[in-house]
């Protein structure tokens, strides 16, 4: 059995995007499926707090956000590497952009009228999501439709121009760059079909498209959320390793902090800092469903702040 375990839902565009990366690293993974809306008990029991899809386990180790997850099964298979030496800092920048800004004007565009009465064509459905999705960004306005299709349209011709002399965005093979792209585009096309009609200008974009599916998921497995628990509660959290602790934040390791997303998904995770290396942030905690846990975040997107003391 792979100790691969992936909390994810099949309409996921970030979640898709990991499945993605396993199949190209070709690694088993288990298989949870969490909800796609508020209330997640069982996530929220592993990450105590954190709410946002996919999270990766591994025994007692939790990894929030697809950035780090990224870093995590690239060094758990470095063969097929998502980092391609010519163009490290180049693919992590475009993934970057395709994680935020790319992301949020797709969804602006995916959910016009069409597409959302698609996805959820029971109102009251379309009501729960909208309210959840709306409380994931602090009440913030989307983009309205109509500049974000004109957005969309501008990015879909960058990425086509992208594609003009290779097969993948940045060279002859997939980087990490490409499946950050993909997800987003990956909804548009799979999940909102009545406005896919947009991709149609840039057939360069669908042919690419077309060789990302083709790379497929790897071997999953289903898993239940209770026994993804139960080996989080009979498992020890792994070693912290070597790595130098870099106190930007005058926080001294053992202290109790929270670790929040910078603009999306603002719940807070309470914990004890036990690692704040060069790229992530460690907390230690415990919950009564799974035991001793480490939730680990990037540095990159996520807020530190230490707790006062009553």
């Amino acid at each position: 059995m792979s100790d691969l375990i992936l909390h994810h839902y099949p309409q996921s565009p970030f979640a898709e995007k990991m499945r993605l990366i396993l199949g190209y690293k070709k690694l088993s993974w288990q298989s949870v499926l969490a909800p796609m809306i508020m209330p997640k008990p069982n996530l929220i029991a592993l990450t105590g707090g954190y709410r946002r899809i996919p999270v990766l386990q591994i025994g007692a180790d939790v990894y929030c956000d697809t950035a780090l997850i990224c870093d995590v099964l690239e060094h758990r298979a470095s063969e097929k590497t998502l980092y391609p030496d010519a163009q490290k800092g180049l693919a992590r920048t475009v993934a970057q952009w395709a994680d935020t800004t790319l992301f949020q004007v797709a969804m602006a565009y995916n959910f016009q009228p069409a597409g959302a009465t698609f996805m959820f064509p029971d109102a009251d459905k379309l009501k729960s999501f909208a309210a959840d999705r709306a409380a994931m960004r602090n009440n913030a306005q989307r983009m309205p439709p109509a500049d974000a299709t004109a957005t969309y349209r501008s990015y879909l011709r960058r990425i086509a121009h992208m594609l003009e002399h290779h097969s993948w965005l940045l060279g002859d093979q997939p980087s990490v760059a490409d499946f950050s792209v993909y997800h987003a585009l990956w909804f548009t096309r799979h999940q909102v079909p009545p406005v896919a009609g947009i991709l149609e200008s840039v057939p360069a974009v669908l042919a690419w498209m077309d060789r990302m599916a083709a790379i497929g998921h790897g071997t999953s497995t289903h898993m239940t959320a209770e026994a993804a628990l139960a080996i989080a509660r009979d498992s020890t959290p792994s070693s912290l390793g070597e790595e130098i602790h870099q106190d930007d934040h005058g926080i001294a390791l053992g202290s109790m902090v929270t670790v929040t997303a910078e603009s999306f998904g603002l719940e807070p995770t309470v914990g004890h800092l036990v690692a704040a290396t060069r790229t992530r942030y460690t907390l230690s905690r415990e919950d009564a469903h799974v035991g001793k846990v480490h939730v680990h975040f990037p540095r990159m997107g996520f807020l530190l702040k230490k707790m006062e003391s009553a």
